[in-house]
């Protein structure tokens, strides 16, 4: 962040963040919605706070609150006058509701992450061919996501996943396939010219994470895991 503000600075750019998973999070002590121009939010049911659905913009300049708020609406910005290409981006009373209810637990969530990561940690830590999250000095998690990198194991990422399957444990290939191999990109763009990022699409494996995650489970997942290196 400091990097990419010093850049910005330079050459007068704006930067937006995207922040969809970082609800909660602080980085040497500032909410990560303090960094940047704007940043944007996911509410999304699958978050650390959710309110089902939706999300958040939060922003510097007065400027763009007028302007986000004709974007959300179709563009409209009285009742005769439509003066940008908008979409229907407004959240409804009920999924305000649910993410007033969830304001109020989310400590409680992320401290329960915390450990449900803690003990992911404790048991892979070690393991040849694995790479685990590693947290940056003054960054404080919401411990949403545990990305795994098989790189050197004695299996690939799909051959892992396709043995949790089998155990009726359903991991995510976080970010698979790469946005510019969608097929509605096909013939304008190619993994090959982001071989970095192509190289991290076929290794990376986001295990199961969530509050209510039981530490019996995450020993069995942890456990599947290791007994595939330990074959070799």
């Amino acid at each position: 962040m400091d990097r990419i503000d010093a850049i910005a600075r330079k050459h007068g750019l704006k930067v937006i963040y995207d922040a969809a998973h970082t609800f909660g999070e602080r980085y040497k002590g500032k909410c990560v919605g303090e960094f940047g121009d704007a940043s944007i939010f996911s509410f999304h049911a699958t978050k650390v706070f959710n309110s089902i659905e939706g999300g958040a913009v939060v922003f510097r300049e007065d400027w763009m609150k007028h302007r986000l708020n004709c974007l959300k609406n179709y563009g409209i910005v009285d009742q005769e006058h439509v003066v940008w290409v908008g979409g229907n981006a407004k959240m409804n009373e009920f999924q305000a509701a649910m993410g007033l209810c969830n304001l109020k637990h989310l400590e409680a969530e992320i401290e329960k992450r915390r450990k449900v990561v803690e003990r992911y940690q404790e048991r892979l830590k070690g393991t040849e061919g694995l790479k685990l999250p590693a947290y940056k000095e003054g960054l404080t998690p919401n411990y949403a996501y545990f990305p795994v990198v098989f790189d050197g194991f004695s299996a690939d990422r799909n051959q892992v996943y396709d043995r949790l399957a089998r155990h009726n444990i359903y991991p995510r290939k976080y970010f698979y396939p790469l946005t510019n191999d969608f097929q509605c990109f096909e013939g304008r763009f190619s993994s090959k010219d982001t071989p970095v990022a192509a190289y991290m699409a076929e290794r990376v494996l986001t295990l199961p994470c969530y509050a209510d995650l039981a530490l019996e489970d995450v020993e069995r997942i942890c456990h599947i895991i290791r007994s595939m290196q330990e074959r070799v």
